[in-house]
C-alpha cells in the first residue's frame, strides 16, 4: 500500500512535494492523494499543505507539539501556562492545550484532539523568547510577564496560586512590564504584595 511509504518516513511533517516524491507522482496527484488520506483518517491536515500521519500524531512528545504550534502560526512562541508548566514553575497542567503568543492575529486551531491557541500582542511586547531545540519558547520570566500582561486586561485567566514564584526573577518580569501601561504595572505590584514576591 502506498500509504506505508508515507507512514515510514522519519520526517515529522509532510507537504505535497514530499508525498509526490515518496509516491513518484505529480504534485497535483499528491494533493488528491493527501486529501484522500485525510478523509480516510490516515493523515491529519495541520495547516495548508502541511500533514502528519495519524500514527505519528498519537505519539507526539510535548516538544513536538510546540514545534507544530510554531508552524501553525508564524511567527509565534510558546508561552503563558504552557511554558510555565514546561519549566515546572506552575502545578497547573493543561492536557491537549498549547498556548502561544503571536504577532499577526489571535486564533484557536484544533488539530485532532489538541487545541492550539494564539494570542496577539503588540510588536514592542513580542520579545523574551529563545530557540530551544527545534521550537521557540518564552523564557520563564517572559512567560509569566505575558500572563500578567494579558490577565491585567482580563484577556487571560492565570492561576497565580499554582505558581512557584521562588523559581523566577522578579526584576526580569518588572523589566518586561515597565513600558507597558499603568494598569499592568499596578496589577503586577498587587501580585507581588499578595504573594510576597
Amino acid at each position: 500500500m502506498n500509504f506505508e511509504k508515507i507512514n515510514k518516513v522519519d520526517k515529522l511533517l509532510l507537504n505535497t512535494n514530499d508525498v509526490a516524491t515518496l509516491l513518484s507522482v505529480s504534485k497535483e496527484s499528491a494533493k488528491v492523494t493527501a486529501a484522500r488520506y485525510v478523509k480516510k483518517g490516515l493523515l491529519i491536515r495541520v495547516k495548508k499543505d502541511l500533514y502528519i500521519t495519524t500514527t505519528k500524531f498519537a505519539l507526539l512528545k510535548e516538544e513536538e507539539l510546540f514545534q507544530i504550534a510554531n508552524l501553525i502560526q508564524t511567527p509565534s512562541y510558546i508561552s503563558l501556562t504552557t511554558a510555565l508548566s514546561y519549566y515546572e514553575i506552575t502545578t497547573q497542567q493543561q492536557r491537549n492545550f498549547i498556548e502561544s503568543i503571536a504577532l499577526k492575529r489571535s486564533k484557536d486551531v484544533i488539530v485532532n484532539n489538541v487545541e492550539f491557541t494564539f494570542t496577539k500582542v503588540k510588536k514592542e511586547f513580542y520579545k523574551g523568547f529563545e530557540l530551544k531545540d527545534s521550537f521557540f519558547i518564552a523564557t520563564p520570566e517572559k512567560a509569566l510577564a505575558d500572563a500578567v500582561y494579558l490577565s491585567s486586561f482580563r484577556r487571560y485567566n492565570c492561576d497565580f496560586e499554582a505558581i512557584d514564584f521562588n523559581k523566577i526573577k522578579k526584576d526580569s518580569i518588572s523589566a518586561y512590564l515597565e513600558n507597558t501601561n499603568k494598569r499592568t504595572i499596578l496589577f503586577w505590584e498587587n501580585l507581588c504584595k499578595t504573594y510576597k514576591i
